[in-house]
């Protein structure tokens, strides 16, 4: 068993990855919504239209569950995340009206397989700093973002140029998910540290 000291240092430590980690997330969705709101108005079919919404819609709820998250763990969001991401997605949301139907649905389905890890690794990092009330919303969060990801690579697919794309690496089942974390949560990897998505790879849209 580990002394005292180090399991508090540990705690300590996801809980610092897990607020870095929440404040990219809640910039990240408010860049997602707003690009996904051009996104579907720059679409033609009904259908798309509603689904993308749908999506937005998503974004939003995530963004609110977040920041709530951010707030018991006495922080808060970065300023300049803030402005940067409403100026990225509402600049995206722009471009999907003149970069054709293809690239924006493309850019999605990349973006969300990228979200499923965040979250699932947020939910990690909340269970090892004892933040266990975080961790249905979270595991919740990375399944809604499986099924955005799902949904905008069977768009890409169904495109004739679109399935001679190399695409993005497709996420495990959605069932992983949650079986996964059950399994570490029952037997632990013993030396084997969780991925820790830094900010290179998260603070994009």
């Amino acid at each position: 068993m580990r002394p005292v000291n180090d399991r508090m240092t540990t705690a300590e430590e996801s809980r610092q990855k897990l607020i870095a980690i929440l404040q990219l997330a809640y910039s990240g969705e408010l860049a997602a919504a707003y690009a996904y709101r051009g996104h579907w108005h720059s679409v033609r079919r009904q259908d798309e239209r509603e689904a993308i919404r749908t999506v937005e819609e998503d974004e939003w709820r995530h963004r609110s569950l977040v920041g709530e998250m951010l707030t018991k763990l006495g922080s808060r969001p970065k300023k300049y995340r803030e402005v940067r991401a409403t100026i990225v997605g509402r600049t995206l949301g722009v471009l999907c009206h003149v970069m054709g139907w293809l690239t924006p649905m493309y850019g999605a389905g990349k973006l969300e397989s990228r979200n499923v890890r965040e979250y699932e690794t947020a939910a990690r990092y909340a269970r090892d700093c004892g933040q266990l009330d975080f961790v249905e919303c979270l595991l919740e969060m990375a399944e809604v973002e499986w099924d955005h990801e799902h949904y905008f690579r069977s768009r890409v697919l169904n495109h004739s140029l679109g399935r001679r794309l190399p695409l993005w690496p497709a996420p495990p089942p959605k069932e992983t998910i949650r079986r996964s974390y059950e399994s570490e949560k029952i037997s632990p990897p013993p030396s084997e540290e969780l991925p820790y998505v830094t900010e290179q790879a998260t603070d994009t849209v």
